[in-house]
């Protein structure tokens, strides 16, 4: 039986992997384990990554993706390659939810791979499926009707107009 909760942080603005890292924070003062597998990121600033890793070994952060560019700039050889390393990524997710190895998984920016059609909305939802008691934060832009359904909870995060 499926009790874990899945939250969906979403939107146009800026500070959804901010307020995943929230969660995540809030997760480990109640000595939860917590698992963060990156998706679609980037490249990212050396500091933004040191910083992360000091919250290890409490907070596991996975990044599988190679590139230091964006998946939509990167050239059609290279993109073959991370899809391998995005599809690692998703494995390595499905087994952490089927083996209960935390109490929250955090997909960021995984809300992306649907968008880029790099995975179904309906992967996604089976993937989702193999928690118990964990529970689940996705992130990204666009929230597929599909995945919205799945949803304890969604944070919608709007770009401010000035």
């Amino acid at each position: 039986m499926n009790t874990g909760k899945i939250e969906i942080i979403c939107g146009s603005g800026k500070g959804k992997t901010s307020m995943a890292f929230g969660r995540a924070l809030q997760a480990l003062t109640s000595h939860r384990d917590v698992i963060m597998i990156q998706f679609l990121k980037g490249s990212q600033r050396m500091e933004n990554q040191e910083i992360i890793k000091r919250l290890e070994p409490e907070m596991k952060v996975f990044r599988f993706e190679k590139s230091d560019y964006y998946f939509e700039n990167l050239s059609e050889e290279a993109k073959k390659e991370e899809l391998f390393n995005i599809h690692n990524a998703l494995n390595y997710a499905r087994k952490v939810l089927t083996t209960g190895e935390c109490e929250l998984l955090v997909l960021d920016e995984v809300l992306g791979l649907v968008d880029q059609n790099i995975i179904t909305a309906a992967e996604l939802t089976q993937i989702l499926e193999c928690r118990d008691e964990a529970d689940v934060i996705l992130t990204g832009k666009a929230l597929p009707e599909e995945i919205a359904h799945v949803a304890d909870r969604i944070v919608t995060v709007e770009s401010q107009s000035k």
